[in-house]
């Protein structure tokens, strides 16, 4: 009886308590309420730190007969004054598209002996994904961040204009006037490709369009745009990291130790290259110490003041805050190269790696003669990152990387070596130049 009356008062409760109505759907409830209907607008992306922006490929697919076109002019030792000298004589292929055309100062040679070009030479991998410049607005940055652009201070927002800058500066290829280049052109031995290609013209500086327009299809092409390294075979499941590129890896990543990925963004997560180009295409002053090798460095008052110098743009970035900051460049290769940094003063990757982990608690280990900050003026020195990891611990604090460690992310960064160019990166690094002693 007892256990009877007991599920005949818990019946009768339920009873004097019926469940309620399911919640409507935001749609009926948006009905009910009689509510206008939206507007159907564009949706925007919500603008956040975390977010990197994968540049869309801009343009039809390759034109076979342009990027042909494009790349017999890219390798045209003619086009040069004196003759010798080629896009590809800085842009070498051996070097993942990057050199120094036999200089040994950390910046290349010019045509001419004695000339050398300002800055180091860039590769041109993957250079289709690189978009125009423009100011990111970050909801928690204090102003809206310049990225993009081509060359280290983002002069140029077009492949097709970036062709003339290198082509006609005295210190590099030194080709003299648009009527000479045209004229080359025309005697050369894919004049009659040319015509086919981009139509017949006597207006040197619609040649010159042309030049511009063909080196653009093969610099933006498939072959230019690899993606063949042993990282992108490891996010597509076909390769397994070792030990200690796999430390490598999560030391780049934590922003306790290296803090690499704040600037050199990557998508471990996915397979498109695109999403991992390791770089987010913004500008930062990091400070690299002066490199006593190039004729500019004789001037004491002399220095390259990077983004604030760019001219002539139709999204200008003179304001002084800029000064002293250059394009973070894509780490894709890197172990290819022969010199490293805006000035071409590191010649291997460790040295760099052993820079970010030393500049903040061991100056003295990094700038010469104890002149910390020696390559940017005292005026701008404000402008100088201070504040991110790993820029921001105080001097005489631990390291953040062991040289272990160091060592791990050097190993890391040598899997976005492509696989054209493995054999060339373990052929032409340089010795190790250990930092000294504490």
């Amino acid at each position: 009886m007892g256990a009877a009356a007991l599920v005949f008062t818990l019946g009768a409760c339920s009873k004097r308590a019926p469940p309620s109505a399911p919640k409507p759907t935001i749609a009926e409830a948006w009905a009910a309420a009689k509510l206008p209907k939206l507007p159907r607008t564009p949706v925007i992306p919500a603008r956040r730190t975390i977010v990197l922006p994968v540049p869309p490929r801009r343009g039809p697919p390759d034109n076979p007969v342009l990027v042909t076109l494009g790349k017999k002019i890219f390798f045209d030792e003619r086009l040069s004054e004196p003759p010798g000298t080629s896009c590809a004589s800085c842009h070498d292929p051996a070097r993942a598209f990057s050199g120094s055309h036999g200089s040994r100062i950390g910046v290349p040679l010019g045509s001419r002996p004695g000339h050398f070009a300002r800055r180091s030479t860039p590769s041109v991998l993957y250079l289709r994904y690189v978009p125009a410049f423009y100011y990111f607005e970050d909801d928690e940055a204090p102003a809206p961040e310049p990225r993009g652009g081509f060359f280290w201070d983002g002069r140029s927002d077009s492949l097709a204009d970036l062709a003339r800058q290198p082509l006609f500066n005295p210190d590099e290829m030194n080709a003299g006037t648009p009527r000479r280049l045209a004229g080359k052109i025309a005697g050369g031995p894919y004049a009659k490709d040319f015509l086919a290609a981009l139509g017949p013209s006597s207006d040197p500086q619609a040649i010159l369009r042309g030049v511009g327009l063909a080196l653009e299809a093969y610099l933006k092409s498939d072959e230019m745009t690899p993606a063949r390294s042993k990282y992108d075979d490891y996010v597509r499941g076909r390769a397994t990291l070792t030990e200690q590129e796999r430390q490598g890896l999560e030391i780049f990543k934590d922003r306790r130790r290296g803090a690499c990925s704040g600037c050199h963004r990557m998508a471990e997560t996915s397979t498109d290259p695109a999403e991992s180009m390791f770089t987010d295409y913004g500008y930062d002053a990091v400070a690299l110490p002066r490199n006593p090798s190039l004729p500019g460095s004789r001037n004491p008052a002399s220095f390259d003041l990077g983004l604030c110098e760019r001219k002539g743009a139709k999204i200008p970035s003179s304001d002084e805050r800029f000064c002293s900051s250059f394009r973070t460049p894509s780490l894709r290769n890197v172990a290819v190269r022969d010199s490293l940094g805006h000035s071409g003063v590191y010649k291997n990757l460790r040295e760099v790696v052993a820079f970010y982990a030393n500049r903040a608690v061991a100056p003295d280990r990094v700038y010469r003669a104890g002149k910390k900050f020696d390559d940017v003026p005292p005026k701008y020195r404000r402008n100088i990152n201070i504040y991110a990891p790993v820029y921001n611990r105080r001097e005489g604090a631990p390291p953040p990387l062991s040289d272990q460690e160091i060592d791990a992310v050097v190993a890391f960064l040598g899997t976005l070596t492509d696989a054209p160019f493995v054999k060339a990166a373990a052929a032409g690094s340089a010795p190790v130049a250990q930092l000294p002693p504490r």
